[in-house]
């Protein structure tokens, strides 16, 4: 499966250059004076929120993983190779969220934006990383910051600098919607915490399927709890079925939480064989669907402060 993959991804990538080649159009050209915006990639549809609010009307932003899907393993389309050729910013998450089968690197290699000066921006920039305990993973980073708020509003501060390096006439503009879209966050950060010490700490106890909330529960005073701890590893096996099985039994929980990108078969299973019911659905990798609940960061934020602290205040 995976030699079937690299070979797609090769040929997908081929093809883009054969039709550039064949076109005379210099893929690395000035985008931005076809239509006056800034020409961003951004890697997943959280940072794409992110930048969007940040750059408002100065950008035009292509998403490479579609919503719903899983950033940490993702095959690059042709369309996905020249508008990251033809961008003026590229923007990631970082700390080992694009590394499946190395997408990213193979991509901005492809794209011509591997080198040193390349208008690539680390969103994660200034984060204190966690780490992976499970065996064999164990130093590798957690990738999972945005769902604390405090470093959603690093996200949006290394935002507001990638754009202003590659468009610095327009840095008043990128100045000032970062910093109001920043002081929405550090609201929404402030409520979290009003909320959660609500709940007496030994119920603060956090289930769900992949281990992704360890930011947030450092961020909020939950313990955090999973079936697997990444997606990049294998996902509801006996074992880990049985590990989290005896965790909830030991610890009398009373709800699980359901990840919107996860297949919701292993915490069912869980969900059975407890009589613990799954109290609501939750976000981590991916926004909603615009015109859903969850469409943008904040109100996948604010959706998941809502579900978790009514789903353990039952």
């Amino acid at each position: 499966m995976l030699k079937k993959k690299l070979f797609l991804f090769t040929a997908a990538l081929f093809t883009v250059i054969l039709l550039a080649a064949c076109s005379g159009d210099d893929a690395s050209g000035d985008s931005k004076e076809d239509n006056g915006k800034v020409q961003v990639v951004t890697t997943y549809s959280i940072i794409y929120d992110i930048v969007k609010n940040v750059g408002g009307d100065k950008v035009e932003i292509h998403s490479l993983a579609p919503i719903g899907s899983n950033p940490h393993e993702y095959d690059p389309l042709p369309e996905d190779v020249q508008k990251t050729t033809d961008a003026d910013a590229v923007f990631y998450n970082g700390l080992n969220l694009e590394a499946g089968n190395s997408w990213f690197n193979k991509l901005m290699e492809t794209a011509g934006k591997s080198g040193d000066d390349a208008p690539v921006f680390l969103m994660s920039e200034g984060v204190e990383a966690m780490y992976l305990t499970t065996e064999g993973k164990e130093g590798e980073e957690d990738p999972h910051a945005w769902l604390d708020i405090r470093n959603g509003i690093k996200y949006a501060e290394n935002a507001r600098d990638g754009l202003i390096e590659a468009d610095p006439e327009n840095k008043e503009v990128y100045e000032k919607n970062a910093e109001e879209y920043i002081a929405k966050l550090q609201e929404l950060h402030d409520k979290a915490v009003a909320e959660y010490n609500e709940i007496p700490e030994e119920e603060r106890v956090l289930v769900t399927s992949e281990g992704a909330f360890k930011y947030f529960s450092e961020a909020y005073g939950f313990q955090a709890e999973y079936i697997w701890e990444i997606n990049q590893e294998n996902q509801g096996t006996p074992e880990q079925i049985t590990r989290i099985v005896d965790i909830i039994n030991e610890k009398d929980i009373t709800g699980l939480f359901l990840e919107t990108s996860i297949d919701g078969r292993s915490m069912e299973a869980v969900s059975a064989e407890t009589d613990v019911p799954i109290m609501g659905e939750v976000f981590t990798d991916s926004l909603a669907e615009p015109g859903e609940d969850g469409d943008t960061y904040i109100d996948m934020m604010e959706w998941n402060i809502k579900t978790i602290k009514e789903g353990l205040s039952q």
